[in-house]
């Protein structure tokens, strides 16, 4: 089981008290820090939403329209680890249409923020089971009709990692037939441009860098832990990168 799922599920399972992910907002005050074992947790709790709250599993389809965010990360580890295809949209691509095979038919399921669902330019893909992710801290205040809060639905799950089904290399990770083998290829390229090693820490402007390649798959690959900064305002980027010490910053 070589395949991407494999290597994530292994790095959030590790044991250790330092924080793998930390997520800060400069506008909210909000700071969230877990360990590899804690977002292990939440990743399993996903998983066990999707896989046994949803029935779906390798081979499902998922839209993933969710900003560079830890709710974000266990959202797409958990999908991954159990072998569902994973179609991740930024926000820079609202709007236009998304070239997939089957794209009319109805994702098996859908994420994405309250904000992303009221932008008029944003076209949200229909899906058979939908979910709301808010970026704040606590359930949401509001939820329309036909929609779930998974802040709310994610904790009806434990966060003991389910039995997994092995994942192959070959196996499609997103909609597109990209296989779990290509993108861990292309997350240890990235990795090895940014030059990250083992022990490194990546502080990452969210706003800047939504791919989960740079911010979360990358890093893991490599062995590094990352901080994600929300809202960062430039006038204060010498003084959070000096908070946090980062040895590498995106």
């Amino acid at each position: 089981m070589a395949g991407l799922p494999s290597a994530v599920a292994a790095d959030a399972r590790s044991e250790g008290g330092s924080p793998l992910l930390t997520y800060c907002d400069e506008a909210t005050g909000e700071r969230v820090e877990l360990t590899a074992l804690q977002l292990g947790g939440w990743a399993a709790r996903s998983a066990s939403l999707l896989r046994d709250g949803c029935g779906l599993g390798p081979g499902s389809r998922v839209a993933v329209l969710l900003p560079a965010h830890w709710r974000t990360a266990a959202v797409l580890i958990g999908a991954w680890s159990i072998g569902m295809a994973v179609s991740f949209r930024p926000r820079a691509t609202a709007g236009l249409p998304v070239l997939e095979p089957d794209g009319d038919r109805p994702y098996d399921a859908v994420f994405v923020t309250p904000e992303r669902l009221d932008d008029w330019l944003e076209d949200v893909p229909d899906g058979v089971h939908r979910y709301l992710v808010g970026t704040g801290p606590g359930p949401l205040a509001e939820v329309p009709v036909g929609w779930l809060d998974w802040s709310t639905e994610v904790l009806r799950h434990g966060d003991t990692p389910p039995d997994y089904t092995a994942v192959h290399p070959w196996d499609p990770a997103s909609p597109d037939g990209t296989s779990y083998g290509a993108w861990r290829r292309l997350a240890t390229e990235i990795a090895e441009q940014l030059d990250l090693r083992p022990g490194d820490r990546l502080l990452v402007d969210a706003a800047e860098h939504e791919q989960p390649l740079k911010w979360l798959l990358a890093p893991l690959d490599a062995g590094a832990s990352v901080v994600i900064c929300a809202n960062l305002d430039p006038a204060r980027r010498n003084a959070r990168v000096a908070a946090e010490q980062p040895t590498r910053v995106l």
